[in-house]
């Protein structure tokens, strides 16, 4: 296929790109690199059959450009601002970067005949609930601007599918941790014990709870769902089994790098103002289509945990 691949200098579509260049599909990736790194793709670079590029989704004309020549069958939009915490000092950043990139791409699919998109959601539409959380599940009411821009989103891309004989899968992801990564809690732990080896802060009360997928789970779950499914509109919820707290993964990050220090909590049930302290998804529906994640949530963040200190980067 001939696909467009936004944000794929980003963490997670930076793997993106590997997973569908490697499957020999013709890649054109665009990232403004405003969270993404062109080092994330440098390998891909020399590939003849991947392109790359430094484009913002909000400049038309430019894009206009790339969809001219791309001739491109489907878009995965991933493109989006994920620092929830950063977007709290800053709504516009959502408004623009998470929720307007969406209304823009399904307004360039109509125009350049695009049928098919897959695009990134996320938990974090949902808010705060203590039972698992189906794709069903409702109503979703976000704690962040993040969520609400996500969730905005997928309401476009809902109404949009319906009006304009468009196929959708969505598909809703839960924490996301490997190597690349820009923001999330083992980022922020190994950052904090770098400048103090003596004392790492958690915020909130450490007991945080929530699920952890590794990023080539995550890969390949949502390759298997645009295979396996058809609908008009598909969605879906992917997750790890198992859930961990806060206060396990800071003594993880402190094991994994050999430290021994003083955990000083900042209090309260959540992080920061938006973020969702507890959830779990209901993954039946994913499972009866047949996929699994290979890694627990305990898993992934010890097998991130190696590979992101294997490279001494973060």
């Amino acid at each position: 296929m001939n696909i467009l691949v936004t944000g794929g200098a980003g963490f997670i579509g930076s793997h993106l790109c590997d997973s569908l260049v490697f499957r020999n599909h013709q890649v054109t990736a665009i990232d403004n690199l405003s969270l993404g790194k062109e080092e994330n793709i440098v390998h891909l670079i020399s590939k003849p059959n991947f392109r790359f590029y430094k484009q913002d989704i909000l400049d038309k004309e430019r894009m206009r450009d790339v969809l001219a020549h791309g001739q491109f069958e489907i878009i995965f939009h991933l493109a989006a601002n994920s620092d929830i915490a950063r977007s709290h000092i800053q709504p516009e950043i959502d408004f623009k970067n998470t929720f307007l990139t969406t209304l823009v791409i399904l307004e360039f699919m109509k125009e350049y005949n695009i049928k098919k998109i897959v695009f990134a959601s996320s938990s974090a539409i949902f808010g705060h609930h203590r039972k698992k959380i189906d794709e069903d599940f409702g109503p979703a009411r976000p704690l962040s601007h993040y969520g609400a821009a996500k969730l905005a989103s997928e309401a476009f891309i809902s109404s949009y599918a319906e009006n304009y004989d468009l196929q959708a899968w969505i598909v809703r992801f839960p924490n996301v941790v490997g190597e690349r990564c820009t923001h999330g809690i083992i980022f922020d732990f190994i950052n904090k014990l770098r400048s103090n080896p003596q004392e790492l802060e958690v915020l909130g009360d450490g007991e945080q709870e929530k699920p952890y997928i590794y990023v080539a789970d995550l890969i390949e779950a949502i390759l298997f769902i645009l295979e396996k499914s058809n609908d008009r509109l598909n969605v879906f919820n992917i997750s790890a089994p198992g859930r961990i707290k806060a206060k396990e993964i800071a003594r993880l990050v402190m094991a994994a790098m050999g430290l021994r220090a003083r955990i000083k909590f900042t209090g309260g049930k959540s992080g920061w103002k938006g973020d969702v302290p507890e959830f779990e998804y209901d993954i039946t529906k994913l499972r009866r289509l047949g996929w699994e994640a290979r890694y627990s949530s305990a898993e992934a963040i010890r097998i991130a945990l190696r590979k992101i200190l294997e490279k001494n980067v973060v």
